[in-house]
């Protein structure tokens, strides 16, 4: 399709009863990559005119831009680091050296939510601006949004967050009407409109639509379940992935659950679950090549059942900052190649980032793995959780404090034989010894605005 800045797709209710929004997804393989490709030697040609970041780099490495045409080609290349983009963009204000299009073709900005360090500014044309429309309309409909529908907006709405924005412009662009309250609004005001207006759908970070579910009958007299939602949507933390917790949210809502994953860099959303519930799939392969990164080896290994890898992402088709060989720090599991729904993208969960990943006496440990654990053991905990790395970087040796709430009607006599269950379960079964210790239910701060952060760098002053 042309791409030109519109309001909404012009074919967008033709597509409603659709198996995917776009046919690509069900493409069979060999097709899809003849696309990737024409379109890799078309975004090299773009770079090498374009981009004096990919410039300098493909020179350092000694590859010519001409020298990628298949996607095994992007082998002879080495990545590109979140590291190596934060200071292009200190070096070169506003959109740092990696920007390959003029300031005055710019139609919109971006930035990451800088849980990590500064935020990543992201530079849009009125192209990439539709581009991220379109794949962020495969994950909403791979998730159950049609057009026409009401979805509820309970993602934060502030800070120039993906979340925000973007997703209202995604569910334009497809037709549905976003209720663009956000998270930001408090849980009476996203409540009260979903009294008020009906929506189908919800779409909001899982820890926190499972407390906005919770907190219904307070604040607006009924259960979120009677409110007459069919999906809930949720991303931009671990959650949805974990079978206690979607399992709660559904339960809550008495609606689907699915989950989608993207990143500011390269897009809003760009894997998402279709009915089928069975993993994340890959819905914009005409738009972002994608790699698979065996840490251990440093080997890029084919997409198959079972295996684990960090995603590595190579826009095609992207004006203003492209990126090649992107480590993004998500590492996955492969759920399956192959889904009832038609879809041949691969189907993944992120079981954690590097960022957050944690190294206890050789043992990765990442803390939504501890999440998922923790909360498998309800009612005796009520699911939440804090991991304590008060130690420099990311490596200890000692045991790992973690922090669990027991669920509301156990008593404080029984906390000793909860810790001994929790600090067994996580042993067996992340093969890491956990220090244990039992708080109170309620003791953390409920989820709100800000992704919920599952790792503390201090003790709390309420703890001591």
């Amino acid at each position: 399709m042309e791409f030109g800045m519109r309001f909404r797709r012009a074919d967008a209710f033709e597509r409603k009863g659709a198996r995917s929004w776009h046919d690509i997804e069900c493409a069979p393989l060999d097709e899809v990559r003849r696309v990737q490709e024409a379109k890799l030697v078309r975004q090299m040609e773009w770079l090498s005119r374009r981009s004096a970041f990919y410039q300098r780099k493909f020179a350092q490495a000694g590859v010519a831009f001409e020298d990628i045409r298949r996607i095994e080609d992007l082998q002879k290349l080495p990545f590109t680091l979140k590291t190596e983009i934060r200071e292009s963009l200190s070096a070169e204000r506003p959109f740092g050296t990696h920007l390959a299009a003029d300031l005055s073709a710019i139609a919109q900005m971006q930035a990451s939510s800088g849980t990590t360090g500064s935020p990543s500014y992201v530079a849009l044309t009125e192209s990439d601006a539709e581009m991220w429309h379109e794949m962020s309309s495969r994950c909403f409909f791979a998730g159950g949004i049609r057009p026409g529908d009401i979805v509820l907006h309970a993602f934060s709405m502030a800070k120039g967050f993906v979340g925000g924005v973007p997703i209202v412009q995604g569910l334009q662009y497809m037709g549905a009407i976003d209720v663009p309250i956000g998270a930001d609004g408090g849980a009476d005001r996203l409540l009260r409109a979903a009294a008020d207006l009906r929506p189908r759908c919800v779409l909001g970070a899982p820890n926190f639509v499972a407390y906005l579910a919770e907190k219904a009958p307070e604040l607006i007299g009924m259960k979120a379940r009677d409110l007459g939602v069919e999906r809930v949507i949720v991303g931009g933390e671990p959650g949805g992935g974990i079978p206690a917790i979607r399992h709660r949210i559904e339960e809550l809502w008495g609606a689907k659950c699915c989950e989608l994953l993207g990143g500011t860099d390269i897009g809003m959303a760009y894997w998402s679950e279709c009915d089928e519930q069975s993993g994340m799939h890959m819905v914009a392969l005409d738009h972002v090549i994608v790699e698979l990164l065996d840490t251990e080896t440093g080997a890029i290994i084919p997409f198959e059942t079972g295996v684990r890898g960090e995603l590595i992402y190579t826009a095609i088709g992207r004006q203003a900052s492209p990126l090649v060989r992107f480590r993004s720090g998500d590492h996955v599991e492969v759920l399956g190649t192959s889904c009832a729904c038609g879809r041949t993208g691969p189907k993944i969960r992120c079981v954690g980032r590097t960022d957050d990943m944690l190294i206890v006496r050789g043992a990765n440990v990442f803390p939504s793995a501890i999440q998922s654990i923790v909360t498998e053991m309800a009612p005796l905990t009520n699911g939440v959780m804090r991991v304590l790395a008060d130690f420099e970087g990311h490596t200890t040796q000692s045991p790992l404090t973690v922090y669990v709430e027991r669920g509301p009607a156990q008593q404080p006599a029984d906390d000793a034989a909860l810790k001994e269950k929790v600090e067994t379960r996580l042993r067996n079964a992340l093969a890491f010894k956990a220090n244990v210790i039992i708080v109170d239910a309620d003791t953390f701060e409920k989820p709100g605005v800000a992704k919920v952060a599952l790792t503390l760098r201090q003790k709390p002053k309420f703890l001591s």
